[in-house]
Order: structure tokens, then C-alpha cells, then sequence
């Protein structure tokens, strides 16, 4: 247990008031989950601002408080303040659990597609070769059989430092993770010493929060530019898509060896010969001179490239070639990722995760490569985000499908009509193509089932693991493919 002088000795103080000698038992953000005797870090949201719960996180028996601008305290409560409170809590969390980080050697994997599956990929063959690896992602957060939950891609600071504690206490030797955006623009990873850091590609998405291409780019380059000799021993370097026009951006920016991959000559993990199926993907990756035959089971060139980033992690770990063939060959991809449901019916069900317009284009062209007959999706777009990629969405499925029926995703707070109205000018845009609105979405999916015919692929884009739909302030449960197994069964096809 750490005193309140000591344990803000790691952050720089502007100003003091009360008892610095006070024992903390903890620390949180949320003044509802503080219990007696933790620490308050009032953090300013972009919702509301934890300065305005100095007062509720006493009466739960906060005795001091982290701030960064004046706010009425509670008589008695102890106070630091500090410029960026944010950046506080971060360096506090990663102090009060012994810097976790440097107890593993920590893969962070960033992009905006495949961060979800190459993550997998990875934990998959460190695991396979022996070593215990945990996994912190969009999709779940596990150390072998354990799970445990949070609330974003990227835990919060506090989270992340408890997580990664956890995983180091009970045996993990490595942990793989994606890091969104958000994170690194957060400091949600300020304190954490990764050893490997992977770039899949950056198209646009969240340009709601970060305004420019720019300015996302900036946030995932941090990853890398950061990537340097810190407290642990061990091989430092780089992983980047270098067919990615940022990815070559990022090459010239970080200072540690980088291994390069894609499909481009230039590359040093490359794959040749590949020949996409609907049951898998065969290919040849060509890695220091040497060619090796892989099976997957993993559909579509988008996955090619997951594979190749995490070949060449696998590679770099010292796991032979002949060895990462043969268990990338085993693995299976996460879940709602191009995954199928299968109720014995004679045409295909795709649900995945595709919420940008290049991973709506990946899948839909993927699609198109194993249907001998039509392509329908059925896709919409989240509520309260990046409103610029709604017809861009909208164009890709016009242009990539047959016929396309545009529904809800998770409208949030936002009418889901008007969220629709913002994607038919780019489907209208696509001359000639059929397509259909149903707000609804079971009723959309359903109707899409209802049109398909032997040969066909039905892609149900968007939600892909998700099981629930958030509409207004409610979060009701949704899974796409539950939904999908019981409109299937509804037309009687079970298997």
C-alpha cells in the first residue's frame, strides 16, 4: 500500500492541499465503483466531467483526489492537481501495479482492419509454441480459459495496468493487444513498454474523433515512434503492411528494425501463388529466401494479409518456419469475422464485423471471389460516428453486391432513418443497382434470406460479434448470427 505523497511522486504536481500521508487502498476514475480509502482521479469526459463527482466519490470513502482545474471539494478530501489528469491516472495506474508490462514481453497490433484476427493469429501460435500468452481485444480479453470483460478495444489506463497485473500474476509470459486509435490519443497506453508493434493498414474511419486522415495516422504513428529500449531486455521491433501507402509513412518513422509484408516483391514476408476457395485460402509465403505451403482455413486476401503480419511475429519469436505453417494452418479466425452460419442451407451466410468502407469492400469482394451466384448484403451505420463514410459505405455495397439492403447498425442516439438517409446517395450513385430499405434489421436480414437462392452469399455486415444493438439509451440484445440461425430455421433449414 502505497501513501499519497509516495504514489504521486511519478507525476508532476501543481498544487497540494490536506494530508499527503494518507494510506491508498485504490484507484478509480468512476466515483461508483471507488470504495473507502482509494484514490479519485477526476478525469474531464467527453460526456460529462469527474470533476462533478468529487462530492459522490467521497461518500463512497475516496480521501483524496487527483484534479485539473478548480473544483468544489468536500471538507476533509485530500487533493493533487496536475495539468492533465488524464495523463495522471495513466502513470499513477502503471505505478500502483508495478508496471505489469515490463513482466511480459507485450505485442501491440494497430490499424484500422485485421487488428481483431491477426491479434488471434498471434496468440494462437505463441501459445502453440509454448508459450502462455494472453489476448486483450475488441472481441474479449483472455489468459487460456479465463475471461475477463471491458468496455473498449483498448481498456482505460487503470483497466489496462489491472489486466495486464492479472495476466503477468497468473502465469502469461505474453500478452498480445489491440491498440485503437483512441488509446493511443488517450494515453490509455501512456506507461505500458510494448516490445513489437504491428501496422495492418489505415483507411478512413473515425474521422469523427480525429477530423483528418492526418491526424489518424498521427495517433496510430505514436505506436511506433515510441517503440524504443525501455526497462526489459528483449528484441525490439516493428511489423508494418508495407503495400499500405501508411505504412510506408511509418517505416521511415520508427527507430527500431522493421520486418516488412504484403504481396509487394519488396517485402520480406510476402505470399505468392494464392488461391482463394470459399472453404479457405491456399498460398505460398516466401520468408528469407524460402517458400512454405499454407492450407487455412481463413477465407478472402484480407486474411492472406493477417496471416503474413503474424508469420512474420511468429518468425521474429524464433518459431521455425516449418512449425508456423503448420499451425497457421490450424487456426480458426475470431469471431464475426467473415465468419459462416451454416444451418444446412444451400447457399452461403456471412456475418462480419465490416464497419468501414474498406472493410466493407474487403469482404464484399472476397464474397464475390468464392459466389458462383449473387452477392446480397444486408449493412448500415453506426449512430454518433464518422458521418463521412456513410456514402462510402453505401457506394461499396452497391457497387460490390447484387442488391443491398440498407438497415441499423447501432443507431445510438441518432434517428436511424436519418443515419439511412446519409447512406443512399452513395448507393444511388451505383447505376442500375437494386436495392431496398428495411429499418428493421431482423426484418432486413430475414429478407435477405428469404431472396437468396442456391449458389448465392448472403453478407450480413457491420455488428459481426457483437450481441447486442444499442438504440437511444437502451442496449437490447442482437447477434446477427443468432438472428440469422433462427430467420434460417424459420424457413426450414436446419441442420
Amino acid at each position: 500500500m502505497f501513501s499519497l505523497q509516495e504514489l504521486c511522486s511519478v507525476v508532476e504536481v501543481l498544487d497540494r492541499g490536506g494530508r499527503q500521508d494518507l494510506p491508498i487502498r485504490g484507484i478509480h476514475y468512476d466515483s461508483r465503483r471507488v470504495e473507502p480509502g482509494f484514490l479519485f482521479v477526476a478525469i474531464p469526459g467527453f460526456r460529462t466531467d469527474g470533476h462533478f463527482f468529487l462530492r459522490d466519490a467521497a461518500e463512497r470513502g475516496a480521501v483524496a483526489a487527483v484534479i485539473q482545474k478548480e473544483a468544489p471539494l468536500p471538507p476533509g478530501m485530500s487533493w493533487i492537481k496536475v495539468e492533465n489528469s488524464r495523463k495522471a491516472l495513466a502513470d499513477l495506474a502503471a505505478y500502483f501495479y508495478g508496471y505489469p508490462s515490463r513482466r511480459l514481453r507485450l505485442f501491440g497490433v494497430t490499424g484500422t482492419n485485421g487488428k481483431t484476427t491477426t491479434t488471434y493469429l498471434i496468440e494462437g501460435i505463441l501459445n502453440s509454441a509454448g508459450c502462455a500468452t494472453g489476448l486483450l481485444g475488441t472481441v474479449t480479453n483472455r489468459l487460456g480459459g479465463r475471461v475477463l470483460t471491458t468496455e473498449h478495444t483498448t481498456p482505460e489506463s487503470l483497466d489496462l495496468q489491472k489486466i495486464l497485473a492479472w495476466m503477468a500474476d497468473n502465469g502469461a509470459k505474453a500478452v498480445v493487444m489491440e491498440v485503437s486509435s483512441h488509446a493511443l490519443s488517450l494515453d490509455r497506453v501512456r506507461g505500458t513498454e510494448f516490445d513489437v508493434a504491428v501496422f495492418t493498414n489505415l483507411t478512413q474511419d473515425h474521422l469523427d474523433f480525429h477530423l483528418t486522415m492526418e491526424d489518424y495516422f498521427n495517433a496510430k504513428a505514436k505506436l511506433f515512434t515510441s517503440l524504443k529500449e525501455g526497462h526489459k531486455p528483449g528484441y525490439k521491433y516493428a511489423v508494418i503492411n508495407c503495400d499500405d501507402v501508411w505504412g510506408q509513412r511509418l517505416i521511415t518513422l520508427t527507430k527500431v528494425p522493421v520486418i516488412t509484408y504484403g504481396l509487394n516483391t519488396a517485402a520480406m514476408v510476402r505470399a505468392e501463388n494464392i488461391q482463394l476457395r470459399s472453404t479457405g485460402t491456399l498460398l505460398e509465403v516466401v520468408c528469407d529466401g524460402k517458400r512454405y505451403t499454407l492450407q487455412l482455413k481463413l477465407v478472402g486476401q484480407f486474411n492472406v494479409y493477417n496471416v503474413l503480419a503474424a508469420w512474420a511475429v511468429g518468425w521474429q519469436e524464433g518459431i521455425e518456419p516449418p512449425l508456423l505453417a503448420d499451425i497457421l494452418s490450424q487456426l480458426e479466425g475470431a469471431p464475426g469475422r467473415f465468419e459462416k452460419v451454416d444451418a444446412g442451407q444451400d447457399f452461403m451466410v456471412i456475418v462480419d464485423y465490416a464497419h468501414t468502407p474498406d472493410g466493407l469492400e474487403n469482404v464484399l469482394k472476397t464474397a464475390r471471389q468464392v459466389t458462383p451466384g449473387r452477392v446480397i448484403v444486408v449493412f448500415g451505420c453506426g449512430g454518433d460516428r464518422d458521418r463521412t463514410k456513410r456514402p462510402l459505405m453505401g457506394e461499396a455495397a452497391a457497387r460490390l453486391s447484387d442488391f443491398c439492403i440498407i438497415t441499423s447498425d447501432n443507431p445510438r442516439s441518432e434517428d436511424p432513418e436519418a443515419i439511412i438517409k446519409d447512406i443512399l446517395p452513395g448507393v444511388q450513385r451505383v447505376k442500375d443497382r437494386d436495392y431496398m430499405v428495411e429499418v428493421d434489421r431482423r426484418l432486413a436480414i430475414a429478407r435477405a434470406l428469404e431472396m437468396a437462392r442456391a449458389g448465392d452469399t448472403v453478407v450480413i455486415a457491420g455488428k459481426g460479434h457483437e450481441t447486442y444493438q444499442v438504440i437511444g439509451d437502451k442496449v437490447l440484445p442482437f447477434d446477427d448470427r443468432e438472428v440469422a440461425r433462427e430467420e434460417l430455421r424459420r424457413l426450414g433449414w436446419e441442420r
